[in-house]
């Protein structure tokens, strides 16, 4: 299959006016931006269209921009499955969701294959750098370096892993080439997509640190302001950029041509005339980037209790800590039972997330550079000594210690371990082919804007994921799985999930948000599977993440309309303590109906709404 042809675009980000008109698209299926050609220039005829919800046949996608949705849509009319599908809707998104994921980051893929019935996962996770040691994010006091200066640095770059792992998924599991696969995002990038107020406010939110660096002002601040709503955002550096990909893959940056571009960054970031504070250089080589492997890792898989019968709910493993928490938790409120009574229910979910986090913190790290006990974490055994200690009058003591999962006893608790920060942006995907073949896959540059630096003349920004590693001093008393390390991989709270039912697909889900994503995931699929709730409510509803933090720490972050509830007040009567935040996440999800139709939902409203689409509408 032919790669459409791509016309030539000039140089430098453009942003251009945009007329309005009426928009058209067939229900339930977003509007990829209709085009026209004024002289040289692509104007954008009206803004895409965001539809939350979507049933139907044929394929189904949903994301959180409708112009990936779009071409992750194309790509299934056009024969393509539900990895070539994602891929090219990942490449898509970081087009229009630059500050969230792109080529300088990472992720991790879960796939269905509906031809063997298995569930496979990639695990395409930055790395650190060999330089990068223990002690590398403290001052020359000992002390940790505070994180913004960290986070707009190069020393806090790990060697990405998002083209690696579009290519070993495409190799593995999808039917069209990388060339083919970015085609889309390609045409995207030089044509333009129309900017969205979550767009400029995004990069209003990071202007101050955009402006340190010549490139990223260059691309993003045209004229020294955040793009304008409505206007068409285009970076040809970045459709250069796939074009080389398509030619030349994953090669081409771990150790290639775009590799030594982004080596000499790392080392040489351009820093713009006149900042006076200390850009952190990294250490990053060729040899690091030609070292990066991504990895085939088994899926976690436990066995859940749904109100309508047994599930099997698989996720992803270290060094995601998502596979291992959402799952633990599940165990636990099945050692628990349902409850019909709504406050009950969700001091138990409650409950569980804060003792799954509890054993994340203290064990959960890179499976390559320590032992982590993954199997013993999802044990029902383990779930039933961690569930004793819960009661349905009282909150446990915050932050709860965690188990033993070597030697489960009950109730027994040891010395809590730390969290570590985690930047709350990332995006994820959902998709699914006229085949059964499903895809969850989140991916991210970890902050917001990443690490603010966009490499010279290939329009992307450089992520800061080597910040989820502990960057505080080492606690000699608490064995820590999160420290830093040459070639490690820091810990994630990404969680790409499938869930199947007899074996086949029934739902896929996943969110950004940092170390909220794992509450945002438990929260869905409570809410669907054990409490009947539909899809797109439960992707809609009130959130609330419990990390088992303290009081003092501010407890669990809820977003107004969970805190302000009827549920939401007796919880805190209870003794739960809750901190409001504006909003928590922006998940999408898909579920296979009982006559085979996928039902696409994305956000209604978080992070300006999402966009679901289908191939071939419901009537």
């Amino acid at each position: 299959m032919a790669a459409p042809a791509l016309a030539a675009a000039p140089a430098g980000a453009t942003t251009t006016p945009t007329p309005t008109a009426a928009p058209t698209a067939a229900p339930g299926t977003p509007a990829a931006v209709p085009l026209v050609e004024r002289g040289t220039r692509a104007v954008a005829a009206h803004p895409p269209l965001k539809r939350p919800v979507a049933t139907g046949r044929g394929g189904a996608v949903a994301s959180v921009d409708p112009d990936a949705t779009a071409v992750g849509l194309e790509v299934l009319s056009r024969g393509g499955n539900a990895v070539d599908a994602a891929v090219a809707t990942a490449a898509a998104l970081g087009v229009t969701e630059p500050y969230s994921a792109g080529v300088g980051g990472g992720g991790f893929l879960v796939a269905y294959d509906a031809a063997t019935g298995e569930v496979t996962t990639i695990d395409g996770r930055e790395t650190a750098p060999a330089s990068l040691g223990p002690t590398s994010f403290l001052d020359p006091a000992g002390r940790a370096r505070p994180f913004p200066e960290l986070v707009s640095s190069t020393l806090s770059v790990g060697v990405p892993g998002t083209p690696a792992t579009w290519e070993r998924a495409l190799r593995e599991h999808g039917t069209w080439t990388m060339g083919e696969a970015l085609a889309g995002a390609r045409r995207l990038a030089e044509r333009g997509f129309v900017v969205d107020e979550t767009f400029r406010q995004q990069t209003l939110d990071n202007a101050a640190r955009f402006r340190d660096f010549t490139s990223t002002a260059q691309l993003f601040l045209p004229g020294g302001d955040a793009p304008a709503v409505g206007s068409l955002f285009r970076n040809p550096d970045l459709a250069a950029t796939y074009a080389l990909l398509g030619e030349q893959g994953a090669a081409a940056l771990n150790g290639g041509e775009l590799g030594r571009a982004v080596v000499d960054t790392v080392a040489a970031p351009p820093v713009a005339p006149g900042v006076t504070r200390e850009v952190l250089r990294g250490g990053m080589t060729l040899a690091d980037l030609s070292a990066y492997r991504t990895v085939e890792r088994p899926s976690t898989v436990v066995e859940h209790e749904a109100a309508d019968g047994p599930v099997q709910v698989h996720g992803m493993a270290p060094p995601s800590s998502g596979g291992t928490t959402v799952g633990e938790a599940l165990q636990v409120l099945d050692a628990l039972g349902r409850s019909d009574d709504p406050v009950v229910s969700e001091h138990r979910k409650l409950e569980a997330a804060a003792l799954a986090f509890a054993d994340r913190n203290r064990y959960v790290g890179d499976p390559d550079a320590q032992d982590v006990p993954t199997a013993a974490l999802l044990s029902q055994a383990f779930a039933d000594s961690r569930a004793c200690a819960v009661r349905d009058d009282a909150v446990l003591p915050r932050p709860v210690a965690p188990g033993d999962p070597a030697a489960p006893v009950p109730c027994a608790a040891g010395t809590a371990a730390a969290a570590g920060d985690e930047g709350t942006s990332t995006t994820h995907l959902v998709t699914a082919d006229a085949a059964g073949n499903v895809v969850s896959y989140t991916l991210t540059i970890e902050q917001t804007g990443g690490s603010g630096i966009v490499v010279p003349g290939r329009g992307f920004l450089l992520n800061n994921e080597l910040t989820d590693f502990t960057t505080g001093p080492a606690d000699p008393a608490v064995p820590d799985p999160n420290l830093p390390a040459p070639g490690k991989r820091p810990r994630s709270s990404m969680s790409p999930t499938i869930v199947l039912r007899d074996g086949r697909p029934l739902l896929a889900v996943g969110s950004p948000g940092g170390a909220t994503i794992i509450g945002t995931t438990l929260g869905i699929l409570a809410d669907r599977l054990d409490r009947g709730v539909p899809l797109a409510r439960a992707v809609a509803a009130p959130r609330v993440s419990e990390q088992n933090r303290s009081a003092a720490a501010g407890g669990a972050a809820a977003e107004p309309a969970y805190v302000d509830s009827p549920r939401g007040r007796a919880l805190a009567a209870l003794g739960h303590v809750f901190t409001p935040v504006p909003e928590i996440g922006a998940a999408v999800a898909l579920e296979v109906l009982p006559d085979g139709s996928a039902l696409a939902v994305a956000e209604p409203a978080r992070r300006g709404g999402g966009a679901a689409g289908v191939v071939r509408p419901a009537p």
